[in-house]
């Protein structure tokens, strides 16, 4: 095997939306500057530690429909996220698995199996300037990623340089029975409030004992949902205040809006509720038609969750905590 060196691809054909993201830029919502970062943030740090990465390394985020990329240079990848068919050099590329790519190889993708969004790690992360202390593209500023934008043919894209314990991980795979399941009917845990006094009594009710539909008017920064009404108890506006991902604001026509990475740092709109941290992958595997139910859980249950997450990501791939985020 060649030693290894920092990876290079050309784009052949972009895809519907591929975009370079990370962990997102925390810190700065306060000077209107949104987080972003990865939808799915657990299928990129799977893909990350699989290559020997940092969780928060750059790294290639697929939407739908999938691209067409040629390695120019000998480089370690790995796919995980949702099913986009993935092809390497016309066959059948193996999910969630650290493999080799040999400079000349290619890779594309077909149809849609399942989840919306696809996650491309290369050993050394993608190397694009850092903004704001994040890689993370956010498209309607124009900010970070490459050049701001979804990645366009002729790009050329590099990476940094490998770890050294990148070429043992070649061949390493999160077991089967441990890779996420998504679902196109999901129901999300959701935390009450903040604002839920200000619905009538029976709307949190109406909320968890209903299915909602994502609308075609969903992107990155939220989803619309079509569904029975959410009754505000008094008006639909308060004062602006800051906007947590997951939560679940309902304007004048009384039809949630679950925000997501790339939402607005502060909304006018009272929140019902705020689905778990733990929940939000589910979330950014569903597209427009797919279905979404809620169940109600408390602070103390979310927690919990959440560190049984962290247990199961520590046991199907370990970290590597002792460099930083590319």
């Amino acid at each position: 095997m060649p030693a290894l060196e920092p990876a290079c691809i050309e784009v052949i054909r972009p895809g519907f939306l591929t975009t370079v993201q990370d962990l997102g830029r925390t810190g700065y919502q306060r000077f209107g500057m949104p987080v972003g970062g990865a939808m799915d943030p657990i299928a990129l740090c799977l893909a990350n530690r699989l290559v020997g990465n940092a969780d928060g390394a750059a790294a290639l985020e697929i939407t739908v429909k999938g691209p067409e990329i040629l390695f120019v240079s000998d480089a370690i990848v790995a796919l995980t996220g949702g099913d986009l068919s993935p092809m390497l050099n016309g066959k059948p590329a193996r999910l969630w698995t650290a493999i080799w790519m040999s400079r000349g190889s290619t890779l594309s993708f077909g149809e849609r199996e399942s989840g919306a969004r696809q996650y491309l790690a290369i050993a050394g992360g993608i190397d694009v300037p850092a903004v704001l202390g994040s890689r993370s593209t956010h498209v309607r500023s124009r900010t970070g990623g490459f050049s701001g934008r979804a990645l366009a043919q002729g790009d050329i894209v590099s990476g940094g340089m490998p770890a050294s314990r990148a070429a043992r991980r070649i061949g390493e795979s999160v077991p089967a029975k441990a890779r996420p399941r998504y679902d196109r009917h999901p129901t999300l845990r959701v935390i009450p409030g903040p604002q839920d006094d200000g619905f009538a009594p029976e709307a949190l009710e109406t909320l968890v004992s209903s299915r909602y539909t994502i609308s075609a008017e969903s992107d990155r920064m939220g989803y619309r949902l079509t569904g029975p009404p959410l009754v505000h108890a008094a008006g639909a506006d308060i004062i602006s205040d800051a906007t947590p991902l997951g939560a679940l604001q309902v304007p004048q026509n009384q039809q949630p809006i679950l925000l997501m990475a790339d939402r607005q740092t502060t909304g006018g709109y009272p929140k019902i509720a705020v689905v778990i941290t733990s929940d939000i992958p589910l979330a950014a595997q569903l597209m427009p038609g797919d279905t979404v139910g809620f169940s109600l859980t408390d602070l103390t249950g979310a927690l919990n969750i959440l560190r049984e997450q962290r247990r199961w990501m520590d046991a199907a791939v370990p970290s590597s905590p002792t460099e930083a985020p590319r």
